[in-house]
């Protein structure tokens, strides 16, 4: 049977099965992934990631993420630093652009081994996050047990942070999932439970769109500081701390010139775990 070559990454315990696709075409659907992701049966992770051919001449590759439930997600912080680190291996330049469904992002290979990746702009519109009906994003009327007005926001996927005392404290186990399909959110949302501890310092835990409680959530972790800087909570940057460590999150400053909303920039590492490979009738062919 046909082999498939894939690399097994993470990016703050955010971990990933990446399939190199651009050379030959990987058909992989729902039923399949979910083989794949499942941590007794499968090889583990919480997205599988497909680089496949770049359709933009701005863009090194095209990444396609699917979650462990098999549904698609549109954008993934972590998944991006991983990608970016395995095309950082084949390329000369230290920067370059990597396209996904919800746009292109441009990716850089810092000195210090890290990855900084400017995930695009953060929509704050009702329609674009987008939430069932109309009100104000800063403080959305939304309350299950200890969890009340969060801010909502799309970083490439639709976000709700809600501020509380002690992000640890919460049972996000418990009212995640409940939050993820509430009625309000019309494509799901990735939920956030943030403490800002000081102007420059906000712990964070998330529990992902289709992947459950995760280690880190890079666009996450962007959209709880574009929320607590739009709360005055603190200032365009702050390192923000997931359960696996810690990424450094900067709002720019908004275009002027055009009225364009200024792009958030994530900073953090890229790991390679190791390679391996599977039979291709795992995908059923």
């Amino acid at each position: 049977m046909r082999r498939i070559d894939f690399f097994k990454m993470h990016g703050l315990g955010n971990d990933f099965v990446v399939l190199d696709a651009r050379r030959e075409p990987i058909v992989l659907d729902a039923i399949a992934a979910r083989g794949l992701a499942d941590r007794r049966t499968g090889i583990g992770c919480d997205q599988l990631i497909v680089i496949e051919p770049a359709r933009l001449p701005a863009a090194r590759a095209f990444m396609r993420i699917v979650n462990a439930d098999g549904s698609e997600a549109e954008a993934c912080g972590n998944a991006t630093r991983c990608v970016a680190w395995l095309i950082g291996q084949e390329v000369a330049e230290p920067r370059f652009g990597i396209e996904t469904v919800a746009g292109l992002l441009q990716a850089e290979l810092l000195a210090d081994g890290r990855v900084a990746v400017d995930m695009g702009p953060v929509r704050t519109d009702w329609r674009e996050i987008p939430l069932a009906r109309r009100m104000d994003t800063t403080r959305v009327k939304l309350t299950v047990g200890p969890l009340a007005q969060p801010v909502c926001s799309n970083i490439g996927n639709p976000h709700a942070t809600f501020f509380v005392p002690d992000a640890e404290a919460i049972d996000l186990a418990l009212l995640g999932p409940v939050l993820e399909h509430d009625p309000l959110f019309p494509e799901r949302a990735n939920i956030g439970v943030a403490t800002v501890r000081d102007r420059e310092h906000i712990r964070l835990r998330v529990w992902e769109r289709g992947a459950g409680l995760t280690p880190a959530c890079g666009s996450g972790a962007c959209a709880a500081l574009a929320a607590a800087y739009r709360r005055r909570l603190t200032g365009r940057f702050a390192t923000v701390t997931l359960d696996g460590g810690d990424l450094d999150i900067l709002w720019q400053e908004d275009d002027q010139n055009d009225n364009e909303p200024g792009n958030i920039v994530m900073t953090g590492p890229a790991m390679l775990v190791y390679e391996g490979g599977f039979d291709a009738g795992l995908l059923g062919r």
